[in-house]
């Protein structure tokens, strides 16, 4: 079975965007580090598909560049019928859970679950998230879109390793607890 693994940076007080999902704080010239790209390039490889809701694929488009993942297969969730097609993106309109499941019970390499935060609940309140990567940066935001909407239930995960940057960030890594560990 494939795994889920959700890969995202994070503000310290556990944003992911400001209210407007802007995230001008990732771009920051303060936290530029020559030659290094927070293990990004080896996550990258390790999946061939991405999961995103329509405000962070909006927001994607947004950065004035070319369409990031383009040798990836790419699904956005929507409810709005009148998506403008896109040539690297597959609009999604069932039961974002239902489609997960059957997903990840295809052949492929890792499914990236890029965000946002609406999407990134739904997916952990049914289970199916297996890791987390959480890049902190070192800033407050003080208000904006969560990491996780909030939810119902309590997910417990177990640390798999953290690693600290010269710019001040720090990378945790989550793996879901199996039931009963």
């Amino acid at each position: 079975m494939r795994k889920l693994s959700l890969y995202i940076a994070v503000s310290i007080d556990g944003f992911i965007a400001e209210k407007n999902g802007a995230v001008d704080f990732l771009h920051d010239k303060e936290y530029a580090v020559l030659d290094e790209d927070f293990g990004f390039k080896d996550f990258y490889g390790s999946v061939d598909t991405t999961l995103m809701g329509r405000k962070t694929f909006q927001e994607i488009l947004g950065f004035d560049v070319p369409f990031p993942y383009v040798e990836k297969k790419n699904y956005v969730f929507t409810r709005n019928q009148n998506s403008e097609p896109h040539e690297y993106v597959e609009f999604v309109r069932e039961d974002p859970v239902s489609f997960v499941r059957k997903l990840k019970e295809q052949e492929g390499k890792g499914i990236w679950l890029v965000g946002g935060g609406i999407i990134n609940a739904l997916l952990l309140e049914h289970g199916l998230i297996d890791r987390m990567i959480l890049t902190t940066v070192p800033v407050t935001l003080g208000d904006g879109i969560p990491l996780f909407a909030p939810g119902k239930t309590v997910h417990k995960f177990k640390f798999k390793s953290a690693k600290s940057f010269s710019n001040g960030f720090a990378q945790l890594e989550y793996s879901k607890k199996k039931a009963g560990a």
